[in-house]
């Protein structure tokens, strides 16, 4: 049984998708080693926080909470 021809997302070229095939259904083996050997590169950690950037971030977050609830149940009259 043959397997089924995809064409990749990325480059648009086809390729046959085989069963245990790492990557995503819909990029071709080129493409999805490309795409791992990138994010292996990039930086994915984030930095801590200071103690003003928290108090910051809290704030921001309350005021947004408080902005929803506002506006979800404010009565029009």
């Amino acid at each position: 049984m043959p397997f089924p021809i995809k064409i990749c997302a990325i480059c648009k070229e086809e390729f046959e998708l085989k069963p245990d095939k790492p990557g995503f259904a819909n990029r071709c083996p080129q493409c999805t080693e490309e795409s791992n050997t990138s994010e292996l590169t990039s930086p994915t950690s984030k930095g801590r926080m200071s103690a003003d950037e928290r108090k910051t971030a809290k704030e921001a977050n309350e005021a947004r909470r408080q902005a929803m609830r506002n506006l979800l149940y404010r009565k029009d009259s």
